[in-house]
């Protein structure tokens, strides 16, 4: 989130100067790639999302928001990136949910070395093994998972938790940024 704050910083900083120092096209070339980029910006560094209570949970990804009630989530699964299914098969994927394999390397040498101490708690807990208690910590990543499991299990069969996925678009990142490429492309057409 700071290297979209950073870079929506430093995007207007320059095309507000190229606005009011610029000569001939380019302040109506700097104006179309504001309203190209600074939608990509937020898209992918601020807007990424996940909420989740006990009816549903809602993923807001770069261009879609998804809202998934408990009964239609079938699993969720962490590799190299978040997952969630659904029952009808279909894949989402959490941007907002960092996977951080430095982090699942880290924390399994931290547990190998107090297993190795012959620590008595540590002895008996596997890392990453699912609904078990971790004293000696996880990474953010998996621990939230690990939260997002945790309510699907307890809330799948609840009454107010059932019902159909709901994807929608979000047109207010998709419809500046197609305004902003078009405008940027006929002005460098006419070159």
């Amino acid at each position: 989130m700071a290297g979209g704050v950073l870079l929506l910083a430093i995007g207007v900083w320059l095309g507000v100067d190229a606005l009011f120092r610029g000569e001939g096209r380019t302040p109506w070339v700097a104006l179309a790639g504001l309203i190209f980029a600074v939608p990509l910006v937020v898209a992918y560094t601020l807007r990424p999302a996940v909420y989740a209570n006990d009816d549903r949970l809602r993923i807001r990804n770069p261009f879609r928001t998804i809202a998934l009630p408990w009964g239609a989530v079938s699993g969720l699964r962490s590799g190299y990136s978040n997952e969630v299914f659904t029952q009808d098969g279909t894949k989402f994927q959490l941007w907002a949910v960092p996977v951080s394999l430095r982090g699942r390397k880290k924390a399994a040498r931290r547990h190998a070395q107090q297993v190795a101490s012959d620590d008595p708690v540590a002895s008996r807990v596997r890392p990453g093994a699912p609904g078990v208690t971790r004293p000696h910590g996880r990474d953010a990543g998996d621990q939230a998972m690990d939260d997002l499991r945790e309510i699907a299990e307890r809330r799948e069969g609840a009454q107010s938790a059932q019902g159909e996925p709901v994807v929608r678009w979000a047109y207010e990142i998709l419809a500046p940024c197609v305004a902003g490429a078009v405008l940027l492309a006929v002005l460098l057409g006419l070159g």
